[in-house]
């Protein structure tokens, strides 16, 4: 069995934060330094999953009322909920995937946002120029439904925009 250790991000992720970002950039968007402090800055929740010690996934989400946040999905998700917790970001390193880490993530996103008395999780998951069918099938898996879609980029990426009712 894996020591699996969800905790709060520390300045010592940052490197496993940047790189696993990059790496996966091709259903994210990209994240430098400035993003990073950011987040760090902003986000309702921002946590790193280490298995055996090891950094292996993260997670970033953020609170409605976020007037600075450049992301079209966010701004999208606050024209539509007057309250949220919005997931940003889920990223798993490749050697650590099938762990159910994304699943204890999750769970704690859920567990955060009813302690706080919100009613809905937000997240979206690209479906152009790349069908990301795994994560769709996790996401429904979890709970949410597509609830919209958007064309993000000028026109290079299409969005299923997903909520979880709480």
């Amino acid at each position: 069995m894996n020591n699996i250790v969800i905790r709060d991000y520390e300045p010592r992720d940052k490197e496993f934060v940047l790189n696993v970002n990059e790496i996966n950039v091709e259903v994210l968007s990209p994240m430098d330094e400035e993003k990073l402090a950011y987040f760090v800055k902003n986000a309702a929740l921002f946590q790193t999953v280490e298995v055996d010690g090891t950094p292996a996934a993260f997670l970033i989400a953020l609170r409605e009322g976020l007037a600075d946040y450049w992301s079209e999905n966010y701004k999208w998700f606050s024209s539509q909920y007057p309250s949220f917790l919005y997931v940003d970001r889920i990223v798993i390193d490749e050697p650590f995937r099938r762990l159910g880490l994304g699943q204890k993530l999750y769970e704690g996103v859920f567990a955060r946002a009813s302690e706080a008395g919100l009613p809905v999780v937000t997240a979206e998951v690209d479906i152009e120029p790349v069908y990301n069918d795994a994560s769709i099938r996790f996401h429904e898996a979890m709970g949410f439904e597509e609830v919209g879609q958007q064309i993000i980029r000028g026109g290079s990426i299409k969005v299923s925009l997903r909520a979880k009712t709480l």
